[in-house]
């Protein structure tokens, strides 16, 4: 599993471009919403200078800037995340609306992006289409009569993108990196996680009624009666509602010995009778497979006999239910307009959808990433960026191999494990050495859904062609405009796309003091990834492996259990808490990559005079006020209890201010005390 810097609402461990609307980070604004020259990378507008920063260091810092930056209608999050990511959404229209006006050679990289983006853009075909794109399909469907007629039809899905019943896809071994096998994981709901469909409480049963609502609506869309539709969203909700409660807990997915269970076919028979894998896999096209790796056996154990007890009417209806709800941006107005008042408004609180070009560039960099990447590096990512912030990544691994020979919890054994991990870390920046081949993928402008259909085939085949294969350590999880980092332990290796190497993040006009506390926190937030709670049960080589001593691993535990209890405390809405399970090891790499960074800034000072205040702050505070304006947003009510529901990334206020009460830099830099908010009593350190 790889770790991100950032993560949108609703996506396991993905930024997520998602339809409702957090791509993009802007310049910092300054009240009149003019961007600004920065002469040391922090606006001191954005300051709220009625709060004291040893009280709320996170409202203290950007307070200024939250009242005047209030949320755009079409978003459900707006801060520097979100305004970056929009400006390089509008530089990457620039180049899709060049692509798309130019006459290109068939086959092309520019033709395909140009073309995909012209076939979002025409509404008036897709309008004109309604459901026709999916109606084949729709017709494969209401002909399913056996277990064998629906298992073919879940293969063809899948491949079609389209997540019924389970997931299927390639991955490293987690206990031999060097190899890809195919890999089986729960799914099947249509609804964020499986809590929404398990909780009690009255905003749950809301959700739940306003999502039997919506699914009712897409049927009606389809042509279904109002009666016929109802019962048919109640059918739904009844086998999803199953599927969730065989689904393994949001916290247990974090932990990876939990999710390793190699099976050979034989094994497979047994876990589901019901159910052929041969068949699936022959399906696939990948018949030669003798065995793969089960993330949820208990999850497979309930679906098999779910698959015999249930009637097959049901499931046409729970087929139907997921292509309509996997094709609708891809539809006519209405279908999309239907998605947008549950997904956008309901869950995440957007007024507005978000204006079509937007929605149509994050699809295209869906589809032809790094197609689309390849064109934005060349206009926008020059080596200089590249070559400073390896410096940085460099500087930080020696802050951090320092840390680890000075630990007074860790042994000797463990350390000298932890420093060869730490020696051996993979380190990419800006975008892939190696471009993805599209040539087997058909673009063409006839049809938006069409283009869609044939872009998920082609990824899934891509995917499913790697296994059983040795690991391509060259392929990259992100596209190089994407506003994130992350770390993938199977890989040991650190990532940094072209996008996020821009301010506020990192500007290189800018004060060191801000950079390290922007993009210095973000490198070691990544480098420190790789010994959380789950990155420290990966090896060197990034195979599953316990290379702790159990004292060593105890003092750990009972660090890591501090962070946890920490961030319990928090209180989301009402009550509803932080997940401190859910969100630590996001949380140890923010204290961690806070703690290193502050250490390579130190570090490059060596030698050098001290730098000069800054309207009155010193080089330590603007340390910290470089970390603070990464966090900077507002948030709608909605869009952070989904967060605190699903996502293993604590929201933004939590984080401007959880790490930093945690160290002493922090208060000596503010002369903050014992006693007040921003110095925890109890005060966490691990790295």
């Amino acid at each position: 599993m790889s770790k991100r810097f950032f993560s949108a609402a609703g996506m396991l461990t993905v930024i997520g471009l998602v339809a409702i609307g957090l791509a993009g980070v802007e310049l910092r604004s300054s009240p009149n919403g003019a961007d600004q020259p920065k002469s040391w990378g922090f606006d001191t507008a954005n300051l709220d200078k009625t709060c004291k920063p040893c009280d709320d260091f996170y409202q203290f810092a950007m307070g200024g800037w939250m009242k005047a930056n209030p949320i755009p209608p079409e978003y459900s999050v707006w801060g520097s995340f979100s305004q970056l990511a929009d400006k390089n959404q509008k530089n990457l229209r620039e180049i899709l609306e060049a692509a798309a006006s130019t006459k290109a050679s068939p086959g092309t990289n520019e033709q395909k992006i140009g073309d995909f983006y012209a076939s979002c853009m025409d509404t008036t075909s897709i309008d004109a289409a309604g459901s026709k794109p999916i109606e084949p399909e729709l017709t494969l469907i209401s002909a399913i009569q056996t277990l064998a007629d629906l298992q073919s039809e879940t293969e063809r899905l899948h491949s079609k993108g389209v997540g019924v019943l389970f997931r299927f896809n390639s991955t490293q071994d987690a206990k031999d990196s060097t190899q890809v096998v195919g890999a089986a994981f729960q799914g099947g709901l249509g609804l964020p996680e499986r809590e929404y469909y398990l909780k009690p409480d009255e905003k749950s049963k809301q959700l739940r009624d306003a999502y039997v609502k919506h699914v009712a609506n897409m049927f009606a869309l389809l042509g279904d009666s109002a009666a016929a539709s109802g019962q048919e969203a109640a059918t739904v909700l009844k086998i999803e509602t199953a599927l969730a409660t065989a689904s393994m807990k949001n916290t247990d997915l974090r932990d990876p010995d939990k999710t390793y269970h190699k099976m050979t076919l034989a094994d497979l028979k047994t876990l589901t009778p019901t159910f052929s894998w041969e068949s699936y896999f022959k399906a696939a096209g990948h018949a030669e497979l003798k065995g793969i790796n089960v993330a949820q056996p208990d999850f497979f154990k309930s679906l098999d006999a779910q698959l015999a007890a249930t009637p097959m009417e049901d499931w046409k209806t729970y087929l139907r239910w997921h292509l309509v709800n996997s094709a609708a941006p891809g539809l006519s107005e209405k279908f999309v307009n239907e998605e947008f008042d549950f997904r956008g408004k309901t869950l995440t609180g957007a007024k507005e959808i978000q204006p079509r070009w937007k929605r149509c560039v994050q699809a295209t960099d869906r589809a032809l990433g790094e197609a689309l990447g390849q064109v934005y590096v060349q206009k926008y990512f020059p080596p200089a960026a590249k070559a400073r912030a390896l410096e940085m990544v460099h500087n930080l691994i020696a802050a951090l191999r320092d840390d680890l020979q000075t630990l007074p919890w860790m042994g000797p054994e463990t350390r000298t494990q932890a420093t060869a991990k730490l020696e051996a870390f993979a380190v990419k920046i800006g975008y892939t050495d190696k471009w993805r081949d599209y040539s087997a993928l058909k673009i063409d402008r006839r049809s938006y859904a069409e283009n869609v259909v044939r872009a998920s085939e082609f990824d899934f085949a891509r995917r499913l062609n790697k296994i059983g294969k040795p690991v391509d350590r060259t392929e990259w999880g992100m596209t190089p405009p994407t506003v994130n980092a992350y770390n993938n332990s199977n890989m040991n290796e650190i990532v940094f796309p072209a996008g996020i190497m821009q301010p506020p993040f990192y500007d290189p006009n800018a004060d060191d003091a801000v950079n390290y506390g922007g993009m210095g926190a973000v490198i070691g937030h990544e480098i420190t990834h790789g010994f959380d709670d789950h990155g420290s049960k990966f090896d060197g080589k990034g195979n599953l492996k316990d290379w702790w001593t159990p004292e060593d691993l105890k003092n750990f535990t009972a660090r890591a259990k501090c962070v946890s209890d920490q961030f319990d405390g928090y209180v989301v809405d009402g009550e509803l808490h932080e997940n401190g399970k859910l969100v630590l090891g996001e949380s140890i790499a923010d204290l961690g990559g806070l703690a290193i960074a502050y250490t390579g800034y130190e570090k490059s000072l060596q030698g050098k005079p001290r730098p000069p205040d800054r309207d009155g702050f010193t080089p330590e505070q603007r340390f910290f006020l470089g970390w603070a304006q990464v966090w900077g947003a507002n948030e709608r009510i909605e869009y952070a209890r989904l967060m605190a529901n699903t996502n293993p990334h604590p929201l933004g206020r939590f984080r401007g201010n959880g790490p930093l009460s945690n160290m002493a830099e922090f208060a000596k830099a503010f002369g903050c005390k014992h006693g007040e908010a921003m110095v925890r009593e109890q005060a966490c350190k691990i790295w």
